[in-house]
């Protein structure tokens, strides 16, 4: 058997800067460091963070007054912030500057007088905090049916932004039918879905071409990663998203001449390897990789931080 490597894949400039947060505020503030929710979303990751002292929790209730709390890549409500300033809290805010970008959208819409819809999941901490930008509501969402059930009415300023982690074929669906039903609505100027979410999905088109079963490893709450596996499985390929090498069945891996293995933009490239390395005790595979564009964004941390 085969093994063919996607690139890019795994860790994107926005969680390396997260995660980056946590660490030099541990280094330099000590333990302990609360985190509002998941500061991204890969369960091993989060239990690293944990056990080098940050403490994450579901809301601002749950960190004690004056203490030091960090903000999660997915972004926050404006309601969040006013209640860490309220109670004197020390405040890192980890939120990925394309998230802040589409923040920063949405009050230019609201600013101008427009209303906005958001193309996203309901319930997941990206679309919570973007809808939280403005008080006036923001309509949420998910597939092209959901157009069809607006509204809205007659509505003549009116505007779109879109969760940064979805399917870009499946947003371009939902897009098509809001300029159908509403010819003059307004988009970003640039694509909200960010480039690694887009680069990563490149990526496995390109592997499910090649490939007789692709992997995906990320945790399942993560949005991107989800994303990457019905994008194989749409392609027409069997398709796994997989936590860890625990979670290899060997029974997958019968009658497969080329496995292809990516991962989500918030998974450690070591999963990654240690996947591979299980595949290989269970085939003798070998690995090579499938070249794709070289990512070289970064993004500052905190100036307090650097």
């Amino acid at each position: 058997m085969e093994i063919l490597r996607a690139s890019p894949r795994g860790f994107c400039a926005g969680v390396d800067r997260a995660i980056e947060i946590v660490e030099r505020a541990l280094e330099q503030i000590g333990a302990p460091i609360y985190v509002r929710h998941e500061v991204v979303h890969n369960r091993f990751v989060v239990n690293r963070l944990k056990q080098a002292g940050a403490v994450f929790v579901d809301e601002l209730e749950d960190v004690p007054d004056e203490q030091t709390v960090i903000f999660s890549a997915h972004g926050v409500p404006l309601s969040v912030r006013y209640e860490a300033e309220r109670r004197n809290l020390r405040v890192f805010d980890a939120t990925c500057p394309l998230v802040t970008k589409v923040h920063r959208e949405v009050m230019r819409h609201h600013a101008n007088g427009y209303q906005c819809i958001l193309i996203g999941h309901a319930g997941h901490p990206e679309v919570e905090g973007t809808i939280g930008q403005i008080d006036t509501g923001i309509t949420l969402v998910e597939k092209p049916e959901d157009v069809e059930k607006l509204g809205l009415g007659e509505i003549k300023k009116l505007a779109y932004v879109t969760q940064t982690t979805l399917s870009i074929d499946d947003t371009a669906n939902v897009i098509a039918a809001l300029k159908r039903r509403y010819p003059n609505i307004q988009g970003p100027r640039k694509d909200d879905i960010c480039y690694a979410t887009q680069n990563r999905q490149d990526a496995v088109k390109r592997l499910a071409e090649k490939c007789d079963m692709v992997f995906v490893v990320g945790s399942t709450n993560s949005s991107n990663s989800n994303r990457l596996r019905e994008l194989a499985e749409k392609k027409g390929v069997r398709a796994y998203l997989i936590d860890n090498k625990d979670e290899v069945d060997p029974k997958w891996l019968q009658d497969i001449n080329i496995l292809g293995i990516t991962a989500g933009a918030s998974a450690p490239e070591d999963l990654v390897e240690g996947v591979i390395r299980r595949c290989q005790k269970l085939t003798s595979a070998t690995v090579s990789d499938l070249t794709g564009p070289v990512e070289n964004v970064t993004f500052a941390l905190p100036r307090s931080l650097r």
